[in-house]
Parts: structure tokens; C-alpha cells; sequence
């Protein structure tokens, strides 16, 4: 018996939508959205079932090594049809080692976007923090591709559905240049997408936020609210410069940066 059914007679809570969207991951199973079934999911309520899945995560030996954003982009609200960002957690299964395919079989529809990756050198908590002060507590930036996956059919949800479900997280990798925040002008380090050598999208880091730092001090302040911040060491993944694009069996990704370097995968 599933999760899911276990707890099919439950009332619906943070602990249930946790445990019906790590079956769902789990079994690599999709589903319709949650919010549809309980419209008593609220923000709060998304971000207390991310965080309860979390405990999850770490009780059978995860280790959070960072966070990702989600919805950064108007592109990406555009395309999910919401209007604001959401933090959500990386753990250390989730970084994947350069040149390794994409583990289809941990994933359901898997999507990849490039980003702006940070490395932080201090601890950075909320509330108030500036964009200014976010920048100032990274040690290096790299470029990454994100592998998302949603456990929601056709990647159809509302935000409340994405918070719950740590923001479609799937997979990760960063590319092999790294570089001090003060050398670089992010909001307008470029990016290219390319499928199968096809360029199939474009953008810079003006795309995040308007600048991947607002995205980082979003996320601090944000976490703040929980009781949580951001660690020394962590990786923060800014969120998507673009649309997220389908990757299928066999295809080859790249994302080509400006300054950040290229980074290839494989779909494995």
C-alpha cells in the first residue's frame, strides 16, 4: 500500500500533501494537482509540507548542501501561470557529478533550465537583506542546468502546489568556472540553451529578478519567516533564465554562458 492510500482517509494537513508528493517522487508517479483536491492549501501550509518532507529527506540520510529558486523568471510565471517566486531545498542526492546522464529513472518528465549558481562564503539570514548584502556573502558564482521534475501531470499546478512539491526539484549540475561576484556584470551574463546543437532559447541574468542577487536576498529573507537561513557552503540555484525545455532520451543539453563557462548532459 502506498502512501498515498494510507493516507486517503486522513484529513488533508502539511504531514499529508509531505508524504503523498514523496510516494509520488518515490514511484516516479504523477498526478493531478493538489490544490484542486484541498483548497485549503495555502502558502504557509505548501512551505510547512516542503519543510516536513525535508525532515523526511534528512531522517533516511540526506544532507542539505543549499537551495533553489523557483519562478524567478517572468518567462517561467508566464509559463506556470503564477505571479511570484518560492524557495525550496537542495539536498546532496539531488547535485549531480559532471558528465554523469540524466538518472531517468529517478524522474517522471524531466525539463532542463540554465542558471546562475552561488557558492556562499558567509552565512546570509534574513529579514531586511539587500540585494547588496546577498552579493557580498557569495564566495564564487557558476553557471548550472537544473533538471526539474514535477510530480504534478503536464507540469500543471499553482504555486502553492509548487512550493509543496520543493519546487520541482529533480537534479543539478554546475559548471567547472568559477568566479568572484565583483568580476562579473550577472545581470548581464548571457545564456544560450542549446538542444541536440540547436539553440532553442536565450537570456541573461536581468531574466532572474532583474539581477540573481534580489533572488538570493529574496530567498534568505523568505527563509527567514521559517526560522531558517542560508549556510556558508551552500549552493543557491537563482532559479530558470529560461523556459524550461523537455529533455528527451538521448538528447544532449547545453547551456553556454558568457562568462561561466559550458555545460553539457546527457538525456540519458
Amino acid at each position: 500500500m502506498t502512501s498515498e492510500q494510507q493516507t486517503s482517509e486522513q484529513p488533508w494537513s502539511a504531514g499529508r500533501i509531505a508524504d503523498i508528493l514523496l510516494d509520488a517522487e518515490a514511484t516516479t508517479t504523477s498526478r493531478t494537482s493538489l490544490s484542486a483536491e484541498w483548497p485549503g492549501l495555502t502558502l504557509p501550509v505548501a512551505y510547512e509540507a516542503q519543510d516536513i518532507a525535508l525532515a523526511a529527506r534528512k531522517a533516511r540520510g540526506e544532507i542539505v548542501t543549499g537551495i533553489k529558486l523557483g519562478l524567478t523568471s517572468r518567462a517561467k510565471q508566464r509559463q506556470m501561470g503564477v505571479d511570484a517566486p518560492s524557495v525550496a531545498w537542495l539536498t546532496d542526492v539531488m547535485a549531480l557529478p559532471a558528465g554523469d546522464p540524466v538518472p531517468r529513472n529517478r524522474l517522471i518528465h524531466p525539463r532542463a533550465e540554465p542558471e546562475i549558481a552561488f557558492v556562499m562564503g558567509r552565512r546570509l539570514a534574513g529579514p531586511g537583506v539587500t540585494a547588496a548584502q546577498a552579493l557580498a556573502a557569495v564566495d564564487h558564482v557558476v553557471g548550472a542546468i537544473e533538471i526539474i521534475d514535477s510530480r504534478y501531470a503536464g507540469f500543471k499546478f499553482t504555486l502553492e502546489d509548487a512550493v509543496a512539491d520543493n519546487n520541482s526539484s529533480g537534479v543539478y549540475v554546475t559548471g567547472p568556472v568559477l568566479r568572484r561576484p565583483e568580476d562579473l556584470d550577472l545581470a548581464l551574463e548571457a545564456c544560450l540553451l542549446e538542444i541536440d546543437g540547436q539553440i532553442v532559447d536565450t537570456a541573461t541574468g536581468a531574466a532572474v529578478q532583474g539581477h540573481p542577487a534580489e533572488a538570493l536576498a529574496f530567498a534568505a529573507n523568505t527563509l527567514a519567516e521559517r526560522g531558517h537561513a542560508i549556510e556558508a557552503g551552500w549552493v543557491v540555484l537563482t532559479g530558470g533564465m529560461t523556459d524550461a525545455v523537455a529533455v528527451e532520451p538521448g538528447a544532449r543539453v547545453a547551456a553556454h554562458f558568457t562568462s561561466l563557462g559550458s555545460i553539457t548532459i546527457s538525456g540519458g
